[in-house]
């Protein structure tokens, strides 16, 4: 729960420096002050709520035990400091603040170390039964690696420090660094939580293990042209083109997979009448897709690169963070439901999970949410910065509603009165669970 509330907080601190015109569209893409909202939505907000997302599913994946759950909590304190370290260089690179460019170093070092926690942790554990969406997770972990290890590079070299090497690096290797992140940790990451959370909200079958291993090799194979086909090239001064075309192949392979996977576990389910969190997804869903149809008629019509912000937004935003919302507002409501009443259960009356949230009330802060997000990418093809901020803004009053709804789940506010607190149940605390 932790990490969940930080991940969140991370986000309002994203959307309030859109919402203030600090980095992209306003400035430039590899400006300082687009590094520093980069990090703070994919850092911050996807990876963190990543991590806390993984301890609670991993375990439930494999069916084991999490390696260690005391090293959860000094991976989320190193996290966070090297965020927060990784931040202020930033800001002194770009002259915000003063030019103490070791932050960037140190931060490095401090997420490596958070990372490499969470990687042995999750990986440890996931590797006792390597199936099924287990495996997903594992690929997911390597390409952090991979991440983590080509941003320590660019903090170094930022401050000085690596030579001739790391420039080259820096200079060419930002795409692989993107890639790795974006489409190896984050989303080959969430498609392996979503089979299993979809499977089991909707009552349907798992997917076949074919198709979902054809899925995650189309994937981890687009992520593995993408890095070390990207850094030979790199090494061979041959340009990155055709390397990224063909990840970029293998990427749309992965995302019609991807679908056909998915509509097979809407088929198959036995549970005809959708929750809200699954009704949400289906919007990250057509998120997906969208930004896929984009990509696709950007690069058709040479406008890529010019637009390359619009359909990362539209890929962070619209698929990444509306399935981690729709998904953290199930999984919290499941989680405080067994943390107070699953020692009572079978001794007392209980409410239902659904009996912990109002899905009617609830609806309209996540409609508005996408609606901005939907309405922002236009305003970043049509170049309109000014209309973004506005559609920051109402990003911002979605979020506000979804995390006023997620509270109300943690107090048990719209558990009838009657049925709240049967003897021997205790009430949940706001930041930490017990379960």
């Amino acid at each position: 729960m932790s990490y969940f509330a930080m991940a969140l907080a991370w986000l309002f601190v994203a959307l309030a420096l859109m919402v203030a015109g600090l980095g992209f569209p306003a400035a430039h893409l590899a400006s300082p002050d687009t590094l520093v909202l980069v990090h703070v939505v994919c850092i911050g907000w996807l990876s963190v709520a990543m991590c806390g997302a993984l301890f609670q599913f991993v375990p439930v994946l494999v069916a084991k035990p999490l390696f260690s759950e005391r090293w959860a909590l000094p991976a989320l304190g190193l996290l966070t400091a090297g965020l927060a370290s990784l931040l202020a260089g930033f800001l002194g690179l770009g002259g915000r603040l003063p030019a103490w460019l070791w932050l960037l170093p140190l931060g490095a070092v401090l997420l490596v170390g958070g990372f490499g926690l969470v990687v042995v942790d999750l990986g440890l554990t996931a590797w006792l039964r390597p199936v099924g969406p287990a495996r997903f997770v594992l690929v997911g972990l390597a390409s952090l690696c991979a991440t983590v290890a080509f941003g320590a590079m660019f903090a170094f070299t930022h401050a000085g420090w690596p030579g001739s090497i790391g420039e080259t690096i820096l200079t060419s290797g930002v795409p692989l660094h993107a890639i790795a992140g974006l489409g190896g940790w984050l989303t080959l990451t969430a498609m392996g939580v979503s089979y299993r959370l979809l499977s089991m909200f909707m009552l349907s079958p798992d997917v076949e293990d074919r198709k979902s291993s054809m899925t995650l090799a189309a994937g981890a194979l687009a992520v593995a042209v993408a890095v070390i086909g990207g850094i030979v090239a790199i090494w061979l001064v041959s340009g990155l083109n055709v390397v990224l075309s063909i990840a970029a192949v293998l990427g749309l392979a992965t995302a019609a997979l991807y679908g056909r996977d998915l509509i097979g576990i809407f088929s198959g389910r036995k549970r005809r009448q959708l929750e809200l969190n699954t009704r949400m997804a289906v919007l990250s869903f057509a998120s997906l897709a969208a930004a896929g149809l984009l990509g696709v008629v950007l690069v058709l019509t040479g406008a890529f690169a010019a637009h390359v912000g619009a359909f990362t937004f539209l890929a962070v935003f619209g698929w990444l963070s509306g399935l981690v919302l729709a998904k953290l507002y199930k999984i919290v409501a499941f989680l405080t439901w067994l943390e107070t009443y699953g020692p009572v259960m079978g001794r007392a009356p209980t409410p239902r999970v659904q009996d912990l949230v109002a899905e009617a009330r609830a609806s309209k802060w996540f409609v508005i949410y996408y609606v901005a997000v939907w309405f922002g990418t236009l305003t970043l093809v049509a170049g309109q910065a000014s209309l973004f901020r506005a559609a920051a803004a109402m990003m911002t009053v979605g979020l506000a509603g979804i995390v006023r709804e997620v509270i109300r789940t943690r107090r048990l506010a719209d558990v009838a009165r009657s049925l709240r607190f049967p003897d021997g149940a205790c009430a949940p605390h706001l930041l930490f669970a017990r379960a």
